[in-house]
């Protein structure tokens, strides 16, 4: 029986999303795209970031050409800062995304967000994080209250299973078993 059931994982990611200042009129509709493209928005925040709070945002960025103006721009305006979470949620958000040049995602990348919403390079509508340490350092730093609890993996995720889950499972299966209701819900 071990070998047709595979060991149960967990594979809920949380990536962060930012609704850039120029599109912020499209929440709704970008929204809907999110929810549909399979994410859930576990936090949801409307902000307006000073130029300072932008340059320690985008601090990987320091002393880029581009530098001044990405702070200027994203300080222009509110924006609209989601924590997402699904299976590889951080992949999965920059496929959506597509390229980051919204001129070029047009012509390799047509149906990504940022061939729709954005203008060229710096206003490309929307941000997603690199990677699972840089979601991580940017919903600490857009959502400061939360608490991001380390997702487990491998033998800490089997150990929390089989020392929380399964013994509940277990309790509870047993008894539907014995009473057998006419409605187990």
């Amino acid at each position: 029986m071990q070998m047709l059931m595979p060991e149960p994982q967990i594979f809920v990611e949380r990536t962060l999303a930012l609704i850039k200042p120029d599109v912020v009129d499209k929440e709704e509709e970008i929204e809907d795209l999110i929810l549909r493209s399979g994410f859930l928005i576990v936090q949801k925040r409307t902000l307006q970031l000073s130029p300072e709070q932008c340059s320690n945002f985008y601090a990987d960025q320091y002393g880029k050409v581009f530098f001044p103006n990405l702070t200027a721009y994203m300080s222009s305006g509110p924006l609209v800062a989601m924590v997402l979470a699904r299976y590889c949620a951080v992949s999965y958000w920059k496929e959506l995304l597509g390229p980051s040049n919204s001129i070029r995602a047009r012509r390799t990348h047509p149906h990504s967000l940022r061939a729709i919403y954005g203008t060229d390079d710096l206003r490309n509508a929307l941000h997603g994080s690199l990677s699972i340490s840089s979601a991580e350092r940017e919903i600490r730093f857009m959502f400061p209250e939360v608490i991001l609890e380390p997702i487990p993996a491998g033998q800490r995720a089997r150990d929390y299973l089989n020392l929380y889950v399964k013994p509940t499972l277990l309790a509870g299966l047993t008894a539907l078993c014995k009473e057998k209701p006419a409605d187990p819900m």
